[in-house]
């Protein structure tokens, strides 16, 4: 197995990179994130890779990070994701985004995605919502980029009310508007629950 690639960027594709290390020149295909963080031509890189093995050749997957090459690891976990879909998916939407659309359990954002139907999005957030970082999901539950006190906050009371994280982290996504107490926001979630 080819853990990772280290060496200089020769080429930069649509959906592709050709790294040359030791005078083998690798070509690797990768997300729109990974081709954007990677660098620029004649440039050295690191870039994690995934060897896929089949009957009519193999194809080299690479990932700027290792966050990124193990929610790809999950994707093809799941049942109808090959490789190329999963990396489309990584394309279609930045990481953090991606982890939080899961764990929310948001099947509309996730349908977004090119190449991803209803049927495929209700799979991946069945099989990975418990699987993806919580740490990454949390950070993206209100519409500011740092989620504030109080929707941390009612995420841990509605975790202590029996809620999985998952349920905790939607609900107080959907009832966080403006500038509320935590209070207001568990209250909203527990009317929601009822209605």
């Amino acid at each position: 197995m080819i853990s990772f690639v280290k060496g200089q960027i020769i080429s930069k594709n649509e959906n592709s990179i050709i790294v040359e290390t030791a005078g083998i020149g690798y070509e690797i295909f990768v997300s729109n994130n990974t081709l954007v963080s990677v660098g620029d031509l004649g440039q050295n890189c690191l870039i994690y890779t995934y060897l896929q093995v089949r009957d009519d050749g193999m194809n080299l997957y690479g990932f700027s990070s290792v966050e990124e090459k193990n929610i790809f690891n999950l994707l093809i976990s799941v049942s109808g994701i090959g490789a190329k879909l999963a990396i489309g998916i990584l394309s279609g939407m930045k990481l953090n985004d991606l982890t939080s659309a899961i764990a929310c359990e948001d099947c509309k954002i996730l349908q977004t995605i090119k190449g991803l139907g209803k049927k495929t999005a209700e799979r991946v957030i069945l099989e990975l919502k418990d699987k993806v970082n919580p740490s990454l999901s949390v950070r993206n539950v209100s519409e500011v980029s740092e989620p504030s006190e109080a929707v941390i906050e009612a995420i841990q009371a509605l975790l202590s009310l029996g809620l999985t994280k998952n349920e905790a982290v939607k609900l107080a996504k959907e009832n966080t508007k403006g500038n509320q107490t935590a209070e207001e926001i568990i209250k909203c979630a527990l009317q929601s629950m009822v209605r």
